[in-house]
């Protein structure tokens, strides 16, 4: 936007100054008209810039993860919520972005809607492990994983984490047409794993309460309506 402004800027400066060349100049005609189209077309871009900065109510910030599965497409079929059972964001970033933890996820909503994005929805991330959603296994391959600083089993979800969120995920189901039904937490993957796989080790996922989950759900739905 800062870039909209600076030519803006200098085109109503040039516009200016033909103003003036416009009595001296036997080109005068075209040189005004030329200035006035090209402060009509930088009004524009600013205004764009403008409303294009307006869109998101959230501060996005960049922060790649390594934890990627390299040279494979996410099908982008389906959602799954976690919570990062960390103290601190920064702490949250440092586990999910550790190569020695093998663990990321797309995105981590801080407590006050701040999304640290750690991958593009189309990247493969390490988020929910042994898992089943709707009778297919592996949901890291179809999968966005959405963390959600802090742990629900202490404390509900911020309505700055839900709005921040919602915001990011909006555009993605349209886009990826993604059902409502396919938007769950990790202990509910985890859980059909477990009954699919009944001699299978696999560890319980808490994750996000059904309280939250029932309750981001909600809000959801009715932005979506």
């Amino acid at each position: 936007m800062c870039y909209a402004f600076f030519c803006y800027f200098c085109l109503l400066i040039m516009g200016m100054y033909s103003r003036k060349v416009y009595f001296k100049s036997f080109m005068k005609k075209k040189v005004f008209v030329v200035s006035i189209v090209a402060i009509i077309l930088a009004g524009g871009l600013l205004i764009h810039a403008m409303s294009k900065s307006s869109e998101n109510r959230y501060k996005e910030i960049p922060y790649p993860t390594p934890n990627i599965e390299p040279d494979t497409l996410n099908e982008v079929k389906g959602v799954v919520l976690h919570h990062t059972a960390e103290p601190t964001v920064e702490r949250s970033l440092a586990i999910l972005t550790s190569l020695e933890k093998k663990v990321s996820s797309h995105i981590v909503v801080d407590c006050d809607g701040t999304r640290y994005v750690l991958a593009s929805p189309t990247d493969v991330t390490w988020h929910a492990g042994k898992s089943i959603l709707n009778g297919r296994e592996g949901c890291n391959f179809f999968t966005i994983g959405i963390e959600f600083q802090g742990n629900t089993l202490e404390a509900p979800l911020t309505q700055d984490q839900i709005d921040s969120a919602i915001e990011y995920l909006l555009p993605i189901i349209k886009q990826y047409d993604i059902p409502i039904d396919n938007i769950v937490t990790h202990e509910m993957v985890r859980k059909a794993y477990k009954k699919a796989h009944p001699k299978q080790r696999a560890y319980d996922k808490p994750d996000i309460t059904q309280t939250e989950y029932h309750r981001f759900m909600r809000a959801l739905r009715e932005a979506i309506d």
